[in-house]
């Protein structure tokens, strides 16, 4: 068989070519830069035996990165330090259960809201002495940095309770097992998920849910991402996705009106 021969430069313009059309399909999927606090559980938290970050927030901003068009470069630190890191352009993208505020609004935006929660005391199974929030006067309570939980109990109590507040959830709960507290108040679903795996027949959940809150996927001010994030997440709604995530790490299908 009988090859053609190309021209120097007509070889090395094909070649040429050739990359610059490889380099524009691998530009085509921009990478984002995504952090998370890697305790918040079932949300977020480490695979010990692979070492990754799992859980409904991470299933839900996979989802919505394959659908929005972005890969995810993911990056963990403790939950104070997230919308920080957002707003000061350091990530561009947080997911970590946060709650939407209009404090917080004022320097991030927030995607539609894709999770409904509240607040709840857990205190140990022993504890007879506390059925609603006004029980916890003059008590100890555990609580987590930065959190909305925080800002309730100082608003509900003022110097009228010893509010203690901890780094991480872990923390937390040890100090409520360890006797070094009396309750913890926290994010509901945290606390029903501690409740029934590590703190189970020495914890309990008690009173109703304070203060309905929503989580939102966080960005820094005037991101292109949130448009896309908000239609993913509709289309994941009326495709189903999202209630098969929800299931996945919460046991039964999402309430939605």
């Amino acid at each position: 068989m009988a090859y053609l021969a190309l021209p120097k430069t007509a070889l090395v313009a094909a070649v040429a070519l050739g990359l610059g059309s490889a380099s524009a399909v691998m530009a085509q999927t921009p990478t984002v830069n995504v952090v998370t606090d890697p305790s918040f559980v079932p949300f977020e938290m480490m695979d010990a035996d692979t070492g990754e970050m799992i859980g409904f927030d991470m299933d839900i901003i996979n989802e919505v990165a394959e659908r929005a068009g972005f890969d995810v470069n993911l990056t963990t630190m403790e939950f104070n330090g997230i919308i920080p890191a957002v707003q000061t352009g350091n990530q561009e993208i947080a997911i970590a259960g946060v709650t939407i505020t209009e404090e917080r609004a004022e320097i991030v935006d927030f995607s539609d809201p894709y999770y409904d929660s509240g607040l709840r005391i857990i205190v140990r199974a022993d504890n007879d002495s506390v059925e609603t929030i006004d029980d916890l006067a003059g008590m100890n309570i555990a609580t987590k940095i930065g959190s909305t939980s925080y800002d309730y109990l100082t608003e509900k109590f003022g110097d009228d309770a010893e509010i203690t507040p901890y780094p991480g959830t872990s923390d937390m709960y040890m100090a409520l097992l360890g006797r070094n507290v009396d309750a913890a108040f926290y994010d509901a679903p945290n606390v029903a998920y501690f409740s029934q795996t590590r703190g189970e027949g020495r914890t309990k959940v008690v009173g109703p849910l304070y203060e309905g809150q929503q989580y939102g996927i966080v960005f820094h001010k005037g991101s292109d991402w949130v448009e896309p994030t908000n239609e993913a997440l509709e289309a994941m709604r009326d495709d189903g996705t999202y209630a098969e995530i929800y299931e996945k790490w919460f046991g039964e299908a999402p309430n939605e009106e």
